[in-house]
């Protein structure tokens, strides 16, 4: 199972049981509405904070693997120079 999968299962899962928490309270309609609105707005900055934070890791292990390769396509040059100069 991939991170992400188990993140947004994860996610999904935590806002149906809030939900579900705030619609058992015994609270007016407008208390309810109130409590919903603020759940939703509470999770949808989560979320972003989270998506952000993913990005950026992934970013960095963009970065990563290009300084790699290029390091790695660096010496393969290398290696195929010395091998040609010594024939």
């Amino acid at each position: 199972m991939s991170v992400t999968r188990f993140l947004a299962g994860f996610a999904i899962g935590a806002a149906i049981g809030a939900v579900a928490g705030v619609l058992l309270a015994p609270k007016s309609g407008e208390e309810t509405r109130e409590d919903i609105s603020k759940m939703a707005s509470d999770l949808a900055e989560k979320t972003d904070a989270t998506v952000q934070d993913i990005k950026r890791k992934a970013d960095t292990l963009i970065t990563d693997a290009q300084e790699k390769s290029e390091e790695i396509m660096g010496k393969l040059q290398d290696m195929l120079k010395n091998k040609s100069e010594e024939a």
